[in-house]
């Protein structure tokens, strides 16, 4: 006789499932698609054109540098490490790098059903469905598939969040938890040489660590992970020095990064819908790609500031509200023209549609954002991610609310998204950059949909056990 597995098996198997599901979508994806993912035969890089430039001239001149035998640190370098390697071992093609980002997608999914599971009631129940709408999300398909190193920081994410909930649960001080603390500060180090935005996130844990075990027992145990962390990065760092003879933490890149989100030209062209990259450098007095020119820049957006006070709540609403649209941000691109560019640090031809707003020419003739105009990206695939992403952020704010009697574990997932916002309106948002925590936002989406599912559940429980003891005569 055949026997149907039980609540238990079947739990067992929701996992499982699940990652097959999100594989063969990305890899559908992948297949049906050659003309956007085949760059090696297109020669149009979705993504980002520089990780795989470094990741050649790495592998033809063993320098990590935008030109070749020239060592630079204009980008965070662990992605463009792993694409080398990537290439060594199986060679440069579109196959091989989207196998391998749907690899960290399921390392993601995994870390993120097991935080779920110590986090929430019924967390396997919620874990498997914030694994679904993780799975199943068509912009982190999309995004995930092209190259870019969005994949492997989201993989890194989770697991340094599932590191440090499984370190806060541990009673004891002993190996296991040293091993654990460690494992935490490597993962930690090697995600800020992907993205460099966590350190506000690491204060946060502390505080969330606080809201569990004593200051001695938070200090221990996280002593290890900064330790960790600052072992990983240093060698990064030193190599920096000797390339620039000063020190350059991270990369030549953050100021322009800070201007690029705080200067006059921000609000009109945000508001217009475009990315504030199309912006202009300024006017420096020391090469852009310089620790000196990137400290101009910098100063330059700390100038903005303090010379127009006036404007700063206006600009920071506006890049809050872009972070957090449920559109597609940026909505525009700049179209193509006849005048070549050579790079995107502001030769955009700036102009006004018929209507009079702010519209932005001059992209050369096959470039890859000119495909993101075609009706497939621009109207169909906004449509759904609004629908999508909108309708699990308003599941997320009823999760959330649902979800404060356990302030004191799922709080770290709100630090989370806090975090990231305040780092992205410190800087310059877009959808891209968000994407990376919206699955452990939709946790909370998934918590909502359990609770509603167990009211209803109960209220119709009650009503058969009322049907079941009614008089006869009624």
């Amino acid at each position: 006789m055949l026997r149907l597995p039980d609540a238990g098996s079947r739990r067992a198997l929701l996992l499982p499932a699940i990652l097959i599901l999100a594989a063969a979508l990305r890899l559908t994806a992948l297949l049906a698609l050659p003309q956007v993912f085949a760059f090696e035969q297109t020669g149009q890089i979705h993504g980002s054109e520089a990780y795989d430039t470094y990741a050649q001239n790495l592998l033809a001149t063993g320098v990590f540098g935008r030109e070749p035998g020239v060592p630079d640190a204009a980008i965070q370098p662990l992605y463009a490490y792993a694409l080398a390697g990537l290439y060594a071992l199986v060679g440069r093609g579109y196959l091989q790098v989207g196998l391998f980002h749907i690899a960290l997608d399921l390392v993601g999914i995994t870390a993120l059903f097991h935080i779920a599971r110590r986090l929430f009631p019924r967390g396997a129940i919620v874990g498997a469905l914030g694994g679904l709408f993780y799975a199943c999300y068509p912009y982190l398909i999309f995004q995930n598939l092209t190259l870019i190193d969005t994949p492997l920081f989201m993989a890194l994410l989770h697991l340094f969040v599932l590191a440090v909930v499984l370190l806060r649960g541990r009673p004891r001080l002993d190996r296991g938890t040293w091993t654990l603390a460690l494992l935490a500060g490597v993962v930690f180090g090697l995600a800020m040489l992907v993205r460099s935005i966590l350190p506000l996130f690491a204060v946060l844990v502390a505080v969330w660590f606080l809201f569990r075990l004593s200051p001695a027992q938070t200090v221990l145990r996280l002593t290890p992970v900064a330790v960790a962390g600052v072992l990983v990065v240093t060698p990064w760092m030193a190599r920096n020095y000797r390339v620039y003879n000063q020190l350059v933490p991270m990369t030549i890149t953050s100021g322009a990064n800070l201007f690029q989100g705080n200067n006059p030209d921000v609000v009109p062209y945000m508001r217009a819908g475009y990315d504030p990259q199309w912006i202009g450098p300024g006017e420096l007095e020391n090469d852009p790609y310089s620790p000196e020119g990137d400290r101009e820049r910098a100063q330059l957006a700390l100038d903005y500031w303090r010379e127009h006070p006036e404007a700063i709540p206006e600009l920071m609403w506006v890049k809050f509200a872009a972070h957090w649209s449920i559109d597609i941000f940026p909505r525009r691109n700049p179209v193509e023209g006849q005048l070549p560019r050579l790079d995107y640090q502001g030769d955009v031809i700036v102009e006004s549609d018929p209507s009079g707003e702010l519209a932005l020419g001059g992209l050369p003739q096959g470039d890859p954002v000119a495909v993101y105009g075609e009706p497939l990206f621009d109207r169909i695939g906004r449509i759904v991610h609004r629908f999508y992403f909108g309708g699990l952020l308003l599941l997320a704010l009823a999760g959330s609310v649902l979800s404060l009697r356990r302030w004191r574990d799922v709080s770290l997932l709100w630090f989370l998204q806090l975090s990231m916002t305040v780092m992205y309106v410190l800087f310059h948002p877009s959808t891209r950059y968000r994407v990376p925590s919206d699955p452990l936002l939709f946790l909370f989406s998934a918590h909502a949909l359990v609770v509603l599912a167990l009211a209803v559940r109960a209220r119709r429980g009650g009503l058969v056990r009322t049907h079941k003891t009614r008089p006869e005569y009624l």
